[in-house]
């Protein structure tokens, strides 16, 4: 790794890359940002070392840099967009964005997206719910990457979801996670750093258990929690395919895909705390449900309990004040897209 590059200039170009792609400013913008805050929170695997995937797909024409969605029903509380293969990001930041003005009138909000494209860290976008008072929830289906509970063959995606709430003077509550023993961008970083992946995490084309990333990649990655990941990952692909008319199971592309559609779908979900109680009254209770957890007898040799967001929270900090430290592989990969974009000047290393 190189020295620690800022935030904001690494997000200059991504954002620059995209346009290059043909996005428009504010969609290039939200985009890159959400790259630049995964790595910020200290999540590689969902960061720049994506924005070459993303740029192909935009390239050649899967993911069509400015479309829009589009309101296909509205029902009060709840309404259906069509993303048109927009950007996974701009879809889902528009979709939770509506869910809390709908939240914001009826007490709760949904909207059921369609033929939209992978959206990068599913935090990113409930956050923006409890930010304004919600309680947010995301899923999204994802390309095929876990077998059926007893099968071998790739057939359901990692599928995940995220949770957030506001908590008071704390770093909000946030969950977000895939149901697969590890999130497939973690295997491919790590065959990026050249590094074995821990047992557990994937069974290779045989059925056997590796710790090859490579191997991983062309095997299966085995679900957590054994046949409950697997069996949440389906309802996942029910509320995020299924039900909202979109693509499920293999009809889904992954970002690392450049050759076709994705047909992801998503549900956004937000609720109105205020509705419920005073939002002050629920930060209070947070707080207080925070501290217990906090204050819990801890396990020989762990120093801290943490709750959910806490980690991200003082990563995002600290990386802020110190600059991100790349992988190598990441950083070359972003020097090749300057090269293919006449960005050069614009590369911050």
């Amino acid at each position: 790794m190189t020295a620690p590059v800022a935030a904001a200039p690494l997000a200059d170009f991504a954002a620059a890359v995209y346009g290059a792609c043909g996005m428009d400013e504010a969609d290039a913008r939200l985009a890159a940002d959400t790259l630049v805050q995964a790595d910020l929170w200290g999540h590689q695997s969902h960061g720049l070392m994506r924005l070459s995937w993303y740029a192909a797909r935009l390239k050649s024409g899967v993911c069509v840099a400015r479309a829009k969605p589009e309101t296909l029903v509205d029902a009060g509380a709840l309404c259906v967009f069509d993303g048109h293969d927009a950007m996974g990001q701009a879809v889902a930041a528009q979709a939770m964005d509506e869910a809390v003005a709908r939240a914001r009138r009826h007490g709760i909000g949904a909207v059921a997206v369609r033929n939209s494209n992978h959206f990068g860290t599913a935090m990113y976008f409930t956050l923006r719910a409890a930010r304004a008072g919600c309680v947010g929830f995301l899923s999204t289906n994802a390309s095929p990457a876990m077998a059926p509970w007893g099968g071998r063959a790739k057939t359901i995606g990692n599928n995940p979801w995220s949770w957030a709430a506001p908590a008071g003077r704390r770093a909000p509550l946030v969950l977000d996670i895939a149901n697969t023993a590890a999130a497939r961008g973690k295997i491919y970083l790590a065959k990026q750093r050249g590094e074995d992946i821990p047992e557990g995490w994937a069974i290779d084309a045989q059925g056997l258990p590796t710790r090859d990333p490579v191997a991983a990649i062309d095997g299966v990655i085995l679900p957590m929690a054994g046949h409950k990941g697997y069996a949440i990952s389906v309802v996942m692909d029910m509320l995020s395919g299924v039900l909202t008319g979109s693509g499920f199971a293999s009809e889904i592309a992954g970002p690392y895909q450049a050759e076709r559609r994705s047909r992801a779908g998503h549900m956004a979900i937000a609720i109105d705390i205020a509705k419920i109680q005073p939002l002050a009254q629920f930060e209070e209770r947070m707080e207080q449900l925070i501290a217990a957890i906090k204050a819990a007898p801890r396990a020989p040799g762990v120093e801290e309990i943490f709750y959910p967001g806490e980690i991200e929270a003082r990563n995002d900090a600290a990386n802020r004040a110190a600059g991100l430290s790349l992988p190598d592989d990441t950083l070359a990969d972003l020097a090749r897209l300057s090269r293919a974009y006449g960005l050069e000047s614009k590369l911050p290393f």
